[in-house]
């Protein structure tokens, strides 16, 4: 036995003890998982080792992520029913039982090395099932250190440790390839070949599609509350979220006022020569280097060799773009504090520039819209191949839910059929969930003919 294998054995073991769990013993279970990264000590601890070790983001973001993303989970799975009858529908006769899928395989990436690892456990655990963390080699460390935290938290409440276990070191292809076609249930968040391995891994996955948001400020905004939200999200952990804006699109008299509100809150807008220096340091060789992902702007700049804006300490870098696809490199996503920006005529053109943008890269995932008119939320929402329109809110923040909006907590977000995905909501408890029905018979309604074809044959004739 190989010793993935070994490792898929002991938690099939551990999961066949917790499918027996009742309700109140799996939301124990869900506490200690969530205690172990809640704790601020151990928070602050898996911050600082994701940072030391990826070089990616900041440590007092990933504290604040650690912090909401985890709370925000809790809030939601408390008092949800994960075991034994969920529902019952008198008026169809159904009734629906929770099952758990068995053991998930959960890849994680390197750019949220605590959070979501933390996530993907606990959803797992509201379901009764066991999971393995397959992290990126850069994230390995802090998974690692997360996981025995957790299993310090088992130790206290009784459960089995292998509920929740790691991929080893090495981390490889193959290795995760194995372990994938072990498991049960893949679920994948990152890079696009790690979700395209999950789907053809030959194990039922959730994916998720790639993100390169964009958003629209249009000439009814509050602009200066719009330059603040979408500078908090698109600095926030230095841009390593894919719900952070890549674009933003800036409608007819919007466009001078809110790039001042920028400016004027340490946005630097680069011109045409400054702008292929740092082409030539992001797309070295036509694919997004590693360079500028995840650093401070000030260090994006100094490694472009933008000296004078580096000394000026930016936070955000502004690149104006007017085309699309590879040729137009900035019109794609970044993983940067580097945010490109469109001008147009009208709302229409605006979206317009959205659609080709999406046509290039990020269709499925979200838009944003800094607005007074309603009516243009629901007309985003009706054209554009998007699984979410975030309105008025920081972008990055709310995107995977927020304590001031309705989206469920989550730091996998799918992009429905545009994105190549199965599904367009936020992952949550319930995709770790097999649902059994119990179908019982209820009163006969069989429509008549006129009730079905009524209208049709009015209209139409019963030829």
């Amino acid at each position: 036995m190989s010793e993935i294998s070994a490792l898929v054995a002991r938690a099939r073991a551990a999961q066949a003890v917790a499918e027996g769990y009742d309700q109140a013993r799996v939301d124990e279970l869900v506490a200690a998982a969530g205690w172990a990264i809640l704790e601020p000590g151990r928070n602050r601890e898996l911050a600082e080792l994701a940072v030391a070790d990826s070089g990616i983001g900041n440590v007092e973001d990933k504290v604040r992520k650690n912090h909401r993303k985890t709370l925000g989970l809790l809030r939601d799975l408390q008092g949800a029913r994960s075991v034994g009858v969920i529902a019952e529908h008198a008026e169809t006769g159904i009734t629906e039982i929770a099952r758990p899928v068995g053991v998930v395989c959960a890849i994680t990436p390197s750019t949220n090395p605590g959070a979501t690892p933390a996530n993907k456990i606990i959803n797992a655990l509201k379901g009764r099932n066991a999971v393995v963390i397959a992290p990126s080699p850069k994230g390995w460390s802090t998974a690692a250190r997360l996981i025995g935290f957790v299993h310090a938290q088992f130790a206290r409440i009784g459960a089995p440790a292998d509920l929740v276990q790691l991929l080893p070191q090495p981390i490889s292809k193959a290795a995760t390839a194995e372990l994938m076609q072990l498991c049960d249930l893949v679920v994948a968040t990152g890079s696009q070949a790690n979700v395209h391995a999950a789907h053809t891994s030959g194990t039922p996955a959730f994916g998720v599609g790639a993100g390169n948001v964009a958003g629209i400020v249009d000439d009814s905004a509050d602009i200066e509350a719009a330059a603040e939200r979408v500078l908090r999200s698109k600095t926030f952990d230095n841009a390593t979220s894919c719900s952070s804006e890549n674009s933003l699109v800036l409608v007819g008299s919007a466009r001078a006022p809110l790039l001042a509100a920028l400016q004027a809150r340490g946005a630097v807008l680069l011109d045409a020569a400054q702008k292929r220096q740092l082409q030539a340091l992001m797309w070295p060789d036509g694919k997004l280097s590693s360079a500028a992902t995840g650093q401070a702007a000030a260090v994006v700049a100094g490694r472009a060799g933008l000296h004078e804006v580096a000394a000026a300490a930016p936070r955000l870098l502004l690149v104006e773009e007017d085309g699309f696809g590879p040729e137009h490199p900035f019109s794609g996503e970044k993983l940067s504090p580097v945010l490109t920006i469109y001008s147009a005529r009208d709302f229409a053109h605006a979206v317009e520039i959205v659609r080709r943008i999406y046509a290039y890269q990020g269709a499925g995932h979200s838009v944003g819209l800094h607005s007074t008119r309603p009516a243009q939320a629901l007309q985003l929402g009706l054209t554009l191949p998007v699984s979410r329109v975030i309105v008025d809110q920081a972008h990055a923040i709310a995107t995977g839910g927020s304590f001031d909006n309705g989206l469920p907590f989550s730091l996998s977000m799918g992009c429905g059929t545009w994105g190549g995905n199965v599904f367009s909501d936020n992952m949550n408890y319930r995709h770790y969930l097999n649902i059994t029905r119990i179908s019982r018979p209820i009163p006969e309604r069989v429509p008549t003919e006129a009730q079905i074809f009524g209208p049709y044959f009015e209209r139409y004739g019963r030829a």
